[in-house]
């Protein structure tokens, strides 16, 4: 059977990111999520979803982080 993960790199995104995790919760395996920054509450949204969570210090590059 084929397993999905969702990586997602956000800042401050609260507004939309529970909009995001919902519809993607019930057809991944896994979400990893990548904080460059944020000063809202976006990483204890992802947390409510289980995600798993990493802190990256933001250079100015998505494909660095």
């Amino acid at each position: 059977m084929a397993s999905l993960s969702v990586c997602i790199i956000a800042k401050n995104e609260e507004q939309l990111l529970k909009q995001c995790l919902n519809s993607i919760k019930d057809i991944t395996d896994e979400i990893i999520f990548v904080d460059t920054g944020s000063t809202d509450k976006t990483k204890e949204i992802a947390k409510g979803f289980n995600a798993e969570i990493h802190d990256f210090i933001w250079q100015d590059d998505f494909s660095t982080a």
